[in-house]
C-alpha cells in the first residue's frame, strides 16, 4: 500500500509524528541543550493539550482518539491574567509550539496557545483527500478534531468608578424620595395627621344655658337661676379621706360619713378609676371660694347653676321644682321645660399634656355660644298669692283639713290670679317633702261638688226658658228618685217658694224638680259647654279632667243626684270657671295661668288667646247672679258667712264628698264659690276643704271673705254703689 503523506510516522518506539493538521506547529522538534544534560520538551496544541516526547528527540503527538490532558494551570493563569489568553501574554506567538528550557538542572516550560481565531480556521484549512479517486476509508482518515468548547469569560473585578457612582445614584434617588415623601407630609397630608392627633389634645367644657325665670304678672321672680358651684372630689388625689370629710361636712352641709363614702376610691365601668364624684351641687360662689382656699389635695370645684324659689313656698304647687341638672321635674317647671331650659353651648381647645395641660396660644379653639332659655310670664299676682295661700292654711289647720284648694280667676279674662294648695311645701328643697304636699289641689282635687252644682241646673233653666226670676212653685220637704229620697235641711213644708228662695236655701227638693223640666240631655249639655268633663287647659301638667255621667247611664236615682252635684266629679278650678262664665255675662272663658314669654333676646309674646264661648245670654246670666245675691243676704241664708261690707257678693254654699281612683272618702268638702262685685263681677274666688272630720262649712265661707276683701282691696275695686236687692223666700 502506498504510503500516505498525511498520515503521522512512527518512530522506533511507536511514537507518533508528523505535522500537525492545524499547521501551526512543525510537528516534530529536536530536543534542545539544557541544564545538566537532561532534556525533555513538551508541546502544546492549540487547545492546549500536550504531546509528550517519549525520550529522544522525537515529539510525540496527541491522537484524538486518546484520553485528554487539561492543563491544570490554565484558568488559574487566565484569572490571574485578568482573563487574557495566553497568546496574549506572550506577545501573540500565534502557531508556535511549546518549549521546555532547561537551565541549570530544572526544566522551563513556555507555553504557547494560539489564538480563538487559528482554532477556529483550522479545520476548513485542510481539505478532504482522496486517495485513488475515493474517499479514504475511516481508518485512512486523519483522526476527526472534536469541535472546540468556549472557554468560559472569567467574571470581572469590581471596578471601583463604577462601583463609587452607582452609590451616588442609590444615595441621591434615597435622598429625593424622602424629600418628596416630607413634601406630601407637610403640604398634602397635613390636615389628616393634624386632626389625627388633635382629638387626644382637644378638652370640653360645658357652657350651661341660664335656665329662663318664672315671672308674676309684674314681673317679680318667683323662680329663677343664679350662678354656683359644684364641688367634687377626686379619689384618687385624696391622701386622708375621714380628715378631708370632717373639714368639708360644716362647709356643704352634709354629714362627715356622706362625703367619706363618696371620697372612696372606686372603678369605672370601663376599670378606669374615678377621678370625679360629686360632693355638693349649687353651693354658693363664696362659700365654693372659702372651700378652694383651703387647699385640700383632690378637692375642687367647676361652674354650677342653682334654681332660687325667693318665695320659699309661695305658689310652690304652681311653679314646681327641677333636677340638679336643671331639668324641670313638676309643676310649670316640667310643662314648660323646653321652653325654660335653653340650649348649652361648649367650649372646645386644644390644650397640652402633662404638666403642661393649659390652652395652646393659637391653637385650635371653637365656642358655641349658650343659649338661655326664655322666662314664662305668670298671671299670678304675687301678693295675693301669699295672701290665699296664708288664709288656706290658718283656715285648714282650724279644722284640721286634710286637703284645700282656693281659686281666684278674673272674670273677664279666665286669668287665675292666685291658685293655692294645701298642703304645700318648700319648693327650694322639694327633697325634704312627700308626694302628696307637692299636688296642686287646685288642679287634681276630684270632688262631688255637690251645691255648687245648683249653678248650672238654674242656668240651664234659665236659658231653655223652664223658669224665671220671678218663678214660684211649692216645694215638699223631700222627694224619691228611684230607691233614694232627696231631702231639703231647710224644709219649705210644701209652701211655695221662690227660685231666689231655693237658691238662698239650697233646696235639694225645688233644684230636682226644675232639672225634671230641663231633662237630661240638655242639663248634660250644659254641663259640656261650662268646661265640664275635661281638664280646663290650664297648663299645669297632670290636670284631672274629671267625669260627667252619660245619659245612658243614669239610673233612676241618677235624676236626682246629677242635678245636685252628686254623680259629678269635677275639680275646684273646672267649678270656678264655670262662676267665672256666669260673672262674665255668660262667655265661657277658659282658665290660664301664662300670661307671656320672654325670649333670650328680651323680645315679649303675648300668650295664645284663651278659648271662649256663649253659654248662656247676658240676661240669663245677669238674673242668675241676681238669684245667687239671695246666698249671702237673706236670713239664715247658707252663705251669710261670705258677705263682705260694702260689696254685694253672689255666690253659693257646697257640700260634697272626696273621690280618690274613683272612691268616696271620708269626711265631707264643703266649698263656697262667689264673685264680687255682683252688680258688675271682677274676681270670682272658689274655695274647697275637705275635712274628714266636717266642719268644712265652717272655713270655705268665712274664708272666701277673707280673700275676696284683699283682692278687691288690693285691686282697688270700689264698693258697690247700689244695695243688694230684696228676696222674698216664700211669697
Amino acid at each position: 500500500m502506498p504510503s500516505r503523506s498525511d498520515e503521522p510516522r512512527r518512530d522506533a518506539t511507536g511514537s507518533r509524528r508528523g505535522s500537525s493538521r492545524n499547521g501551526g506547529v512543525s510537528g516534530e522538534r529536536g530536543a534542545e541543550p539544557g541544564i545538566g544534560g537532561i532534556s525533555d520538551a513538551r508541546a502544546y496544541t492549540p487547545r492546549g493539550r500536550t504531546v509528550r516526547d517519549g525520550g529522544g528527540r522525537a515529539e510525540q503527538r496527541r491522537d484524538p482518539r486518546t484520553s485528554r490532558t487539561q492543563d491544570p494551570f490554565r484558568p488559574a493563569l487566565q484569572v490571574l491574567d485578568g482573563g487574557r489568553s495566553a497568546a496574549t501574554r506572550t506577545g501573540a506567538r500565534s502557531g508556535a509550539a511549546a518549549r521546555r528550557e532547561s537551565t541549570a538542572g530544572r526544566t522551563t516550560v513556555v507555553r504557547t496557545v494560539t489564538d480563538r481565531t487559528s482554532r477556529d480556521a483550522a479545520p476548513a484549512a485542510t481539505p478532504r483527500r482522496r486517495v485513488g479517486g475515493r474517499e479514504p476509508r475511516r481508518g485512512d482518515r486523519p483522526a476527526a478534531r472534536r469541535p472546540s468548547r468556549k472557554t468560559p469569560r472569567p467574571p470581572r473585578l469590581a471596578d471601583p468608578g463604577r462601583r463609587l457612582r452607582l452609590g451616588t445614584a442609590l444615595a441621591l434617588a434615597l435622598f429625593v424620595a424622602i424629600g418628596v415623601r416630607l413634601v406630601v407630609l407637610q403640604a398634602v397630608d397635613t390636615p389628616a395627621y393634624a386632626d389625627g392627633g388633635l382629638a387626644e389634645r382637644l378638652r370640653t367644657v360645658p357652657l350651661p344655658a341660664p335656665r329662663g325665670a318664672i315671672l308674676d304678672r309684674d314681673g317679680a321672680a318667683l323662680a329663677h337661676s343664679v350662678e354656683a358651684r359644684y364641688v367634687y372630689a377626686d379619689p384618687t388625689r385624696i391622701k386622708d379621706i375621714a380628715a378631708t370629710a370632717q373639714t368639708l361636712s360644716p362647709l356643704l352641709g352634709l354629714p362627715a360619713s356622706e362625703l367619706a363614702e363618696k371620697m372612696q376610691p372606686r372603678k369605672r365601668i370601663n376599670g378606669d378609676d374615678s377621678q370625679f364624684e360629686y360632693l355638693a351641687r349649687g353651693v354658693t360662689v363664696a362659700r365654693a371660694r372659702e372651700i378652694m382656699e383651703l387647699g385640700l389635695p383632690g378637692i375642687a370645684a367647676g361652674r354650677d347653676e342653682r334654681r332660687e324659689v325667693p318665695g320659699g313656698d309661695l305658689a310652690a304647687n304652681l311653679i314646681g321644682f327641677t333636677s340638679l341638672d336643671m331639668v324641670g321635674l313638676e309643676g310649670l317647671e316640667a310643662r314648660y321645660d323646653d321652653l325654660l331650659h335653653g340650649e348649652d353651648g361648649q367650649r372646645v381647645f386644644e390644650i397640652g399634656l402633662g404638666a403642661l395641660a393649659a390652652p395652646i396660644p393659637g391653637g385650635y379653639s371653637r365656642t358655641t355660644k349658650a343659649k338661655p332659655g326664655s322666662s314664662i310670664v305668670l298671671t299670678i299676682d304675687r301678693d295675693l298669692q301669699y295672701t290665699v295661700q296664708r288664709i288656706l292654711s290658718e283656715r285648714m289647720a282650724a279644722v284640721q283639713g286634710s286637703t284645700g284648694a282656693a281659686v281666684v280667676v278674673d272674670a273677664r279674662t279666665g286669668e287665675v290670679l292666685a291658685q293655692a294648695s294645701h298642703p304645700t311645701y318648700n319648693a327650694a328643697k322639694p327633697q325634704a317633702s312627700d308626694p302628696t304636699d307637692r299636688e296642686d289641689a287646685a288642679t287634681s282635687f276630684v270632688v262631688d261638688p255637690g251645691s255648687v252644682h245648683k249653678a248650672i241646673t238654674f242656668g240651664a233653666a234659665l236659658q231653655e226658658g223652664v223658669i224665671t226670676p220671678d218663678t214660684v212653685f211649692p216645694v215638699a220637704n223631700g222627694i224619691r228618685k228611684g230607691d233614694t229620697w232627696f231631702r231639703d235641711t231647710f224644709p219649705a213644708n210644701g209652701k211655695r217658694m221662690s227660685v231666689a228662695g231655693m237658691m238662698a236655701h239650697s233646696s235639694n227638693v225645688g233644684t230636682i224638680q226644675i232639672a225634671d223640666q230641663v231633662g237630661p240631655e240638655r242639663l248634660l249639655d250644659y254641663q259640656q259647654r261650662f268646661g265640664l268633663g275635661k281638664p280646663t287647659g290650664v297648663g299645669m301638667p297632670g290636670e284631672a279632667s274629671g267625669r260627667l255621667l252619660p245619659v245612658p247611664e243614669w239610673s233612676e236615682s241618677s235624676h236626682g243626684s246629677v242635678p245636685i252635684g252628686h254623680s259629678v266629679d269635677a275639680t275646684p278650678l273646672q267649678m270656678a270657671a264655670v262662676y267665672a262664665a256666669i260673672a262674665n255675662d255668660g262667655t265661657y272663658v277658659q282658665p290660664r295661668l301664662v300670661k307671656a314669654t320672654i325670649g333670650p333676646d328680651g323680645t315679649r309674646t303675648p300668650a295664645e288667646e284663651p278659648v271662649t264661648r256663649q253659654v248662656l245670654s247676658p240676661d240669663n246670666a245677669a238674673a242668675l247672679r241676681t238669684m245667687m245675691e239671695a246666698v249671702t243676704t237673706v236670713d239664715n241664708a247658707t252663705g251669710l258667712a261670705a258677705a263682705v261690707p260694702g260689696y254685694r257678693v253672689a255666690g253659693k254654699t257646697g257640700t260634697g264628698w272626696r273621690l280618690v281612683e274613683g272612691k268616696k272618702q271620708p269626711g265631707e268638702v264643703a266649698s263656697f264659690i262667689g264673685m264680687a262685685p255682683a252688680d258688675d263681677p271682677k274676681y270670682v274666688i272658689a274655695v274647697f276643704v275637705h275635712s274628714p272630720s266636717g266642719g268644712g262649712g265652717q272655713v270655705s265661707a268665712p274664708a272666701f271673705k277673707e280673700m275676696m276683701t284683699f283682692a278687691l282691696r288690693h285691686f282697688r275695686v270700689p264698693p258697690s254703689s247700689d244695695p243688694a236687692p230684696k228676696f222674698t223666700v216664700f211669697p
